[in-house]
Parts: structure tokens; sequence; C-alpha cells
């Protein structure tokens, strides 16, 4: 199963594109175009075979674009989702699967080797038959720890226990820097232990969540079924009440991306008076945060408050039967075949609309790299990412800091001491690119051919243990959060960095045989995007060096409020699902960067061709071309199920609604491809949110 590292969202708000050797940015001379001696012609890099040319390009740019392609792909039965970032997502997966295979094949691998461990995770995820003879019994010993909750008192070593194997309960351990001192690592909690998507699952009216509350019930019940408990119907009517009395006290989603209120420094001696029913002695003895640590941030202060009120009144049998539940679904995708069934059924067709799961060797590679990410990230580098694109990417970067810097002295939403400090922010900025300088060991842990729940097990608490491990310690600023066969990028406030894996620095993103205008467009716009969140309504409250400080004027800020609110406004109006509208304050940050990114992207791509004009490919203009390349990236399709999920939970708007929603704001845009009044992607200027 795929499973995320210990959280830190409540220390640090980490943004990244989509649902190695570094450098440190400084200003950068433009760099040309060179030719060489003798120049293969270079390709447009746009995928027109993609192209519906029945819909013009001033009325519809993303179908003009992608419409073909629309009209004639199918989503995969075991996907809810399909388009440029998962082909290549798929794409990354299948070169995995070669890796896997061929480690798998060999005889004589040195025992505790990160092959040994690649080969023995996946065989035992993928004996199926070994796992049908096991059924539930590899959880015996977690349901005997519950079954011997005798009071309230021992949930809290419990609740202990579940961050160390990293499944969800009531509130989420998370170990990161602090985002008012970035060079300390500290711990914090979040809201957590929902089964469903989001607090509105719960609470909203809306028939389609309505219907997701009563399956979900179902789905509890039959799981609860499964193992053997007699009282599952009554249990699963209960936990759903408990569940629905967390949903009420937790925050929205807009309200946490507020750094500054989801910053709460509380002392540990402190804590009871948020959580009084709770051991809190037992909790840090088990976790192993007693004496290590003297304050904790707490992201939602009130909802801890909400969760004692809950813990108080809630009977223990029914928090059992809860903890019970949070243990089955986490491992269910790893038992026998029956629990796959359920799980997937629920949280893959249900909720997401997707008809079949995925085979087993790619639910085998995804249990594989969410272990041993970097063990198998150093192979795929090894064999997938040439040296030269790196090189090319170093380029495109610093045209892509020069164009801020230079923008950055002709804003009209920053005064002059703010402009000062932006430049020295941009100027501190750090970029990694591909793969990191060093990779994790993984020799202290253990891997069993025939023991999956085990594996599992242990590898989530050597996770754990890693994490533990920074606290007390110098910030590791070599560090990366995601491997590099992930297809995404991701900017980190508090180490004021950006971040692009080398799966991502492939076409349509970036194409070394084509022109540079559609890699502008792509990965330029990409890298413009996560540069820009430095700067955004969350990232702009972090300084330099990575610390949470307001660094701006009031009037910078009433001013820049003034544009943000036209964007949301504009995003609010977008639906993908008839009744279901994007959450302009939600998708705020990611609209700013999609609008910021694609802007300084035009910027450096005209630096790029060093005065000279660009050339004529397939009948396009340089210009063109850019803005066709970002349209193509967007190109998916989604279920309705999983774009309501999206719309509930997602920071980032609908892929149609980043291809058309970026570029109606872009001056540019509208004289490359002559659109006028009248046309239906025709924003007048007065409406037009121009950010940089």
């Amino acid at each position: 199963m795929t499973r995320t590292l210990i959280a830190a969202a409540v220390l640090t708000q980490m943004t990244a594109i989509a649902y190695a050797v570094e450098t440190t940015a400084t200003p950068a001379a433009p760099v040309a175009a060179t030719a060489a001696t003798s120049p293969a012609p270079l390709i447009s890099g746009i995928d027109a075979q993609n192209a519906d040319t029945s819909i013009r390009a001033q009325d519809d740019f993303y179908d003009h674009v992608n419409g073909k392609w629309i009209k004639n792909t199918e989503i995969p039965a075991d996907k809810s989702r399909w388009g440029a970032f998962n082909e290549l997502a798929e794409n990354s997966l299948n070169q995995l699967h070669t890796i896997v295979d061929t480690i798998s094949a060999k005889k004589d691998i040195p025992a505790g080797s990160v092959e040994q461990k690649i080969a023995d995770l996946y065989a035992s995820y993928t004996d199926e038959a070994a796992l049908e003879k096991l059924g539930v019994t590899p959880l015996n010993a977690e349901f005997a720890t519950i079954d011997a909750l005798k009071d309230k008192k021992q949930i809290a070593a419990y609740t202990a226990h579940l961050a160390k194997i990293q499944v969800s309960s009531p509130f989420e351990l998370g170990i990161g820097q602090d985002a008012k001192d970035s060079t300390k690592i500290v711990a914090g909690f979040d809201q957590s232990g929902l089964g469903l998507p989001d607090r509105d699952y719960y609470l909203k009216d809306d028939e389609k969540l309505k219907d997701a509350r009563v399956k979900y019930q179902a789905y509890v019940e039959k799981l609860l079924t499964l193992s053997g408990d007699a009282k599952a119907k009554e249990n699963a009517v209960a936990i759903l009440a408990l569940e629905t009395e967390l949903a009420k006290v937790q925050w929205t989603k807009v309200q946490n991306r507020d750094p500054v209120k989801t910053y709460n420094k509380v002392e540990v001696a402190k804590l009871a008076g948020l959580v009084p029913h709770f051991d809190w002695n037992s909790y840090l003895v088990d976790t192993g945060l007693k004496d290590k640590i003297t304050y904790v941030i707490v992201a939602q202060p009130s909802y801890l408050k909400g969760y004692d009120q809950v813990l108080q009144k809630t009977p223990l049998d029914v928090w059992k039967a809860y903890y019970k539940l949070r243990v089955l679904s986490h491992f269910a995708p790893d038992l026998s075949k029956a629990y796959v069934d359920e799980n997937f059924a629920f949280y893959g067709t249900t909720l997401r609309g997707t008809p079949e799961n995925e085979p087993r060797w790619k639910r085998g590679v995804k249990t594989v790299e969410a272990a041993l990410g970097e063990g198998l990230g150093k192979l795929y580098v090894e064999q997938y990412f040439p040296p030269e694109n790196k090189a090319r990417m170093e380029k495109l970067v610093n045209n892509l800091i020069t164009a801020y810097h230079q923008s950055i002295d002709t804003l009209d939403w920053m005064g002059p001491a703010t402009k000062k400090q932006a430049q020295k922010k941009l100027a501190t900025l750090m970029i990694k690119i591909g793969y990191p300088k060093k990779w994790r060991d993984y020799s202290a842990l253990e891997i069993k051919k025939d023991d999956l729940i085990g594996n599992e097990i242990r590898s989530a608490a050597f996770e754990y243990a890693y994490q533990l491990n920074k606290l007390g310690k110098p910030v590791d600023r070599d560090e990366w959060e995601m491997t590099p066969q992930t297809v995404n990028a991701y900017y980190n406030p508090s180490l004021n960095e950006i971040v692009f894996p080398a799966a991502i620095l492939q076409p349509p993103f970036f194409n070394a045989n084509a022109d540079d205008a559609a890699n502008y467009g792509g990965i330029g716009a990409v890298i413009g995007h996560e540069i820009s969140h430095g700067f955004d309504d969350q990232g702009s409250q972090f300084d330099e060096v990575g610390n949470l400080r307001n660094w701006w004027t009031k009037q910078d800020h009433e001013k820049f409020a003034k544009k943000t609110k036209a964007l949301v406004e504009q995003y609010n109006a977008y639906s993908p699902v008839p009744g279901y509208n994007v959450n302009g304050e939600l998708t705020l940050g990611e609209n700013i960067a999609d609008n910021s990114g694609l802007a300084i992207a035009y910027k450096a791509y005209k630096l790029s061709l060093g005065g000279k004009e660009a050339p004529i490919i397939d009948g396009t203009t340089g210009d063109q071309r850019l803005y066709l390349g970002w349209a193509q990236v967007w190109r998916n399709k989604i279920r309705d199920a999983q774009a309501i999920v999206f719309v509930k939970t997602d920071p980032h708007s609908p892929a149609q609604f980043r291809g058309n929603g970026a570029v109606v704001n872009q001056p540019a845009f509208y004289k490359a491809f002559e659109v006028k009044e009248g046309d239906k992607m025709y924003l007048p200027p007065e409406k037009r949110v121009i950010m940089w």
C-alpha cells in the first residue's frame, strides 16, 4: 500500500505542482540559445495530433489544444483520472517494474543489501497464495492489544503506537522544521482520524456526500464482519457517529491554509490544558518524545479541545471498535483478497469512480517505492536520467530566476522596502534538480520475503525512527521530500527551495529534442509556478531563511489582497461537475502560482532568445508554442466522483481550468492568438489579474 512520510504539514507549508546537484539562485545573465556546428532540426514540442481544430483557440484554448485527445482517450479502468501527469507516472512505474523484476531474477543477492530488500518486499506482496492462507491473522497482535485496553487512559499509549506504525488516529504527529525558527526540528500535531476524505463528507446535506456516508458505514460493517466482529453493524453505526463528532470540531481546508493561525507553540507541560483526559506522559514516553522536546506546534488548538470532549463522552468499546477499523482499513490492501476487494470497492470505486483495482504488480512496485523510495530512485536515475537533461534544465532555471529578479522591480503591488526583501529571498533560493546529493541508508530496515504485514510495520517504524532522530539535530538542507522517480515538483518555504525530480523532466513538460518555446510553456512554467510559491499568499509569509515572519508592509498586503480577490472570484465560477464549483479560496495559492509561473516563463523565454526572433515551426510562432505547451501539460480526463473529492480536498484547480484560467490573464496570449472582444476566451483588461 502507498504510505506517506510522517506529516510535517503543521510545521511547514510545502506546496507541489500537482495533485541532485543543487545550485544557489543568484542573479544570472540570460542564457541565450547557442547553435551547434551541425544542429539537428528541432521539433515544435507540441502534440498537434491531440488538437481539435474545430474548436477555436479564441473560444476554448484548453479544448482546442487537447480536444481530440479528450474525445479519443478512455480513462484506464484502474484509474480515476488520466492525463499527462498520469502518463508519465505510469511510464515511471513501468521503468521501476523493470528494475524490480531484474533484481528479483538475480541469484545470490547479498543479505541486507538494498537489492535484497527490494526483491523480498516485492515477493512478499505478490505472493497472493500465501496471503490468502493468512487472511487477517497477521493483524491478530494488533487486535489483541486493542482488546486489552481496560480504560480510556490507555488510549494515549495506543495512539503513540499507531503514530509509530503510521496508522491514522484522531490527531497526527509531525516532525519537521519549526516555521518560526527554521534552524530547529520540532514536533507538532495536526487533526486527523477520519475515514472519509474531508469533514464536508460528514456534515453536508449534499446528496452525493450523504450517499458516501451511507456507503462508508456499509464498508465499515463489511470490514468488521470479515474480521469476525459479532457486533459489526452496531459498531459501524457508532464509528460513523464518532467520526462525525470529530469532523464537527475539525478546521476547514481553507482555515488550514493559514500558516499563522496554524502555528501555535505549546509547552509540553501545557498540553494537559488542551486535552486533559489524555495521558500525555504515556504518549510522550511511548512516542520517544519524552526528554527530546520542550514544546510542540499545534495546528488546530480548538480541535484538540474538541477531541478531548469526544474522548471523554465516547465509551471505551466504541473507541476500541474505531481503532480496530483504523488498523483494518490501513492494512486491508495488504491482506487476503476479500479485504483488498472491500477496501478498493469503497475507496476506489465508490469514492473515486474507478472500476478496477490496479494489477498486483503495480501495487507491489508502489509498496516497494513507499518503503525503499531512494533505494529504487538511485537505480532509476542511473538508468533513465541522462546528465544532459539536467544541464539544459539548469540553463532554463537561470533564465527563470533572472526574469523574476527583473520583474520584482516592476511590480505594482510591492513597495520599495518589500521589493528589497523579495530580491534577497530570491537570491537565496535553493534549487534541486533530478536527484539528491546523498542517498538514504536502509541498512537498519529488516525485510522478510514471507512477512508482508511485518514488512509494512517495520518500514513504518523505520521511517518513524528516521524522523524522530532529527530532533535536536541540525537541519539537513540536502534532504529531499520526493523521490527522483516522482512526477511532480515542490516548493518548501522553510528551506526556501524548489525541487524538480528527474521523472517530471520528460515530454510534454520537457523535451530535449524540442525548440525551447514549448519547454518554457511546460517545465518552464512549472519552475515559475514553484518559485512563485515563495511570494504567494502563504509563501510570502516566510522570509529568505525560511522563518514565518511578516516582511510585507500593510499597503503591500492590501494591494495583493485586491488582486487575489479577483482571482478567487474568477475560479469560484468554474465548475468541473454540475453543482460543484471550484473553491477559489482553497485553490488560491496554486492559482496564483499558475498565473505567476506562466507569466515569468514567457519573460524567461524572451530572455533566452537573446534578442533574436523565434523560429516558425509547423506554422506556429514561438509565443504560440509557449502557450500551447502550457495547455498540453494539463490534458486530463477525470471521473466525476474523483472530481468531487478534489473539489472538496485539493488545493489545485481542475486541469481544464488550469489550462484556461491562467492564459486569460496573460496579455501576450491575446496577441499571440488574436483574441478579441466577443471571443469566449476574452477577459476585459480591467478584469485580468496580472501578478508578475
